[in-house]
């Protein structure tokens, strides 16, 4: 697959790049450039992004991050099978454990929440760090409203960094993901009030917590382009009852002709 050549491969993380090193200049080179490409593309393009990966994927097999990018275009096309095995792979040449929640939502992807949920309750959970946590956390919820378990989600979301009152990146989904439950299980308000602290906490529009916020208030958006387009047409319509028939007219024009020329005929008569 083509790349641009203004990606040299040196815009990739330098843990990455050590990992790299193991490999041939050029081939490390080769590697780098298609892990950038799968970086930039796989939130905005994640098809093309997976094409990336799998090139890498090809060059450089036996490299950890390879595998986990690999991992990551797979789960973000919804290729969960292929997701998990891939995260798998990488996690067993690395030895960490910060893939446990990504490996877990693979469970949920593939229909197997109660998987999900055991994994939430292995002691690899308790080696991740806060962040990890929330995102296993966020997991387990999502299996137990996968299984029909809403009041257990809600609880499973219930935890001092939901109720703390410090800004960090996973706190916008957190509140977000706990209102989405009070709603799911009729409690508005509540939810209303969660959804408020979720955009207030969503610096990055991380989450669409303005447009619930909209919808539970009862506000509806209008396209702007439409209404253009009705006032423009409205504006037309207004024309072609207002404005006078040129054609109408000069065939008016054209029978007072005709009746005068008559008229000075019979005159001569």
């Amino acid at each position: 697959m083509p790349i641009p050549p203004e990606v040299t491969g040196e815009e990739i993380d330098p843990d990455v790049r050590q990992e790299l090193m193991s490999l041939p200049k050029g081939l490390a080179d080769d590697v780098a450039r298609n892990l950038v490409m799968v970086a930039q593309l796989i939130d905005e393009d994640p098809e093309k992004a997976y094409g990336y990966s799998k090139v890498a994927l090809r060059l450089a097999s036996r490299v950890a991050a390879v595998r986990e990018a690999a991992g990551f275009a797979a789960y973000a096309n919804q290729k969960y099978s292929e997701a998990l095995a891939e995260f798998r792979a990488a996690r067993r040449m690395s030895g960490g454990v910060e893939l446990w929640p990504v490996m877990a939502d693979c469970e949920r992807g593939l229909g197997r929440p109660e998987r999900a949920l055991a994994m939430a309750g292995e002691p690899e959970v308790q080696k991740l760090d806060k962040a990890g946590q929330v995102e296993m956390r966020l997991v387990a919820a999502g299996a137990r409203r996968d299984m029909g378990q809403l009041e257990a989600a809600i609880v499973t979301l219930q935890s001092p960094e939901l109720a703390s009152h410090a800004n960090h990146p996973w706190t916008a989904r957190l509140r977000y993901a706990y209102a989405d439950a009070l709603l799911a299980a009729g409690r508005e308000q509540e939810a209303r009030e969660w959804f408020a602290k979720a955009l207030e906490a969503d610096k990055d529009g991380a989450t669409d917590a303005s447009d619930r916020l909209a919808e539970l208030d009862g506000v509806e958006f209008v396209d702007a382009f439409d209404e253009d387009e009705d006032e423009t047409e409205g504006a037309n319509d207004d024309r072609d009852g207002d404005e006078p028939n040129l054609r109408d007219d000069a065939d008016d024009l054209d029978d007072e002709d005709d009746g005068e020329d008559e008229a000075e005929d019979d005159e001569r008569r």
